[in-house]
Formats: C-alpha cells, sequence, structure tokens
C-alpha cells in the first residue's frame, strides 16, 4: 500500500471520527469505534469498518449511518481537501471478534494447564 493511501485513511478516519463524536446521536450506553479504513487504489472508494458494544445494538447503529451517510459524505467532502474525496461505506469488524474468541480459548487453554 503506497504512503498516499495509507495517510488518506488515516485522515478519513480522523476527520470521521471527529464527525461522529460530535453528532453520533448513537443509542445510550453504546460505544461505537472506526477501527479501519481502506481506500481502493483510485480513492473512488473507501470502506470504514466499524466496532459496536454491546454487539445487539450493531444493527441499529448500522441502519443510523446509513441513513446518515449522505449528510456524512457530504461534511467529509467539505473537510478534505483532496479531489477525488473517496465515497464512504460502513462495513461491521468481525476481526475483533474473531480476536475476542482467539483470547478466550487461550485463556481456557492456560487455566486448565
Amino acid at each position: 500500500m503506497s504512503k498516499r493511501i495509507q495517510r488518506v485513511n488515516q485522515l478519513i478516519k480522523k476527520e470521521l471520527g471527529k464527525i461522529l463524536l460530535r453528532e453520533g446521536n448513537f443509542p445510550k450506553e453504546t460505544l461505537v469505534t472506526l477501527t479501519r479504513v481502506e481506500t481502493s487504489v483510485d480513492l473512488r472508494e473507501a470502506k470504514v469498518w466499524i466496532s459496536v458494544f454491546p454487539e445487539n445494538q450493531t444493527v441499529e447503529v448500522t441502519r443510523g449511518l446509513k441513513r446518515r451517510i449522505y449528510n456524512l459524505q457530504q461534511r467529509i467532502n467539505k473537510t478534505l481537501k483532496m479531489r477525488p474525496v473517496p465515497k464512504i461505506k460502513f462495513l461491521i469488524e468481525t476481526k475483533s471478534k474473531e480476536a475476542a474468541r482467539i483470547e478466550e480459548l487461550l485463556e481456557k487453554i492456560k487455566k486448565s494447564d
């Protein structure tokens, strides 16, 4: 991955994080984390992975983000001083669940020894 793509990923994550922190409107006691951003090589699309805790709020949070995607995209377009500005697409992070499951299994193995 080129340095430019890495910088764009970091910039989108930072700016989108700021916007969601101020205007998130997520359900009470719900933690939403932007885990990573992957921008396509042609800078047309940016996949933004989110993690939601507690997990039973994932569907509600995802629906809310998808409803507001146009507004969020407009805010990003105004904030970023680059062209083209990648189109944002939200995805649910599954790697953190897998990592948590692996940690849980490792703890069980440690305790059984």
